[in-house]
């Protein structure tokens, strides 16, 4: 005999039937990975990068240059000018963004180890993403074991 079918409020009951500490639970879950998320695009987009460093006076000096090309160039450069422009207004905006790095990595240490645990990520990998050993150790994630 096939199995019958559950009506749809039945369906619809049983999926709504979380308790409010499951939802709580799915709620601090949510945020830490959001915290954590948060910190290491941080880290990410902070990491040292290769070459001499552009400051925000080359930039603009750059950016001057460019807008005194545009005027005497012929359509096909003019294309890519407007283009360059466009990326040196964009990095413009990225150095006036400024980020509070160090609160984020404060907001990381107080959720990392619970989160980790939880998620089952190890030292290593902790690591290999990004984060320093003194975070980590500030945070109460140790070596040789999944995050505690």
């Amino acid at each position: 005999m096939p199995p019958t079918k559950k009506s749809s409020t039945t369906q619809k009951a049983s999926r709504s039937s979380l308790t409010p500490e499951h939802k709580a639970a799915l709620a601090v879950g949510r945020d830490q990975g959001r915290t954590v998320r948060r910190y290491l695009e941080a880290l990410d987009r902070n990491r040292p990068k290769r070459g001499r460093k552009r400051t925000v006076e080359s930039v603009k000096r750059q950016l001057t240059q460019v807008q005194e090309r545009l005027e005497m160039a012929d359509p096909l450069t003019k294309l890519h000018l407007m283009q360059e422009r466009r990326d040196l207004e964009a990095e413009l905006a990225d150095k006036d963004a400024t980020e509070d790095v160090p609160q984020l990595e404060a907001d990381f240490i107080e959720v990392a180890a619970e989160y980790g645990k939880r998620k089952g990520i190890t030292y290593a990998s902790w690591r290999e993403a990004g984060v320093s050993p003194s975070v980590l150790r500030k945070a109460g994630i140790t070596r040789g074991a999944k995050s505690a």
